[in-house]
């Protein structure tokens, strides 16, 4: 399997992490991380199925599958 990311998918991808760490404790690099392995529980998980093909993360894909992380985030501040 061969991935590639946009850059418009690595801009969406920090600025997630960024927002998160800014809504949410700052743990710095490690959100990344986090962020980079929620976005790709499904390639990793499917990985052995999709041997020898392609997979392009762009910015649609970013938000598609990180929007209930963000979303999460932005109620979490409001449970007491």
């Amino acid at each position: 399997m061969r991935l590639e990311f946009t850059d418009e998918a690595i801009d969406a991808i920090a600025h997630v992490a960024w927002r998160m760490n800014e809504e949410m404790e700052d743990i710095g690099a490690r959100r990344l991380q986090t962020v980079v392995e929620k976005l790709l529980e499904d390639v990793s998980f499917d990985a052995p199925d999709l041997a020898g093909q392609r997979i392009v993360v762009d910015a649609d894909m970013v938000k598609e599958k990180l929007s209930d992380v963000v979303e999460a985030a932005d109620t979490r501040k409001f449970i007491l």
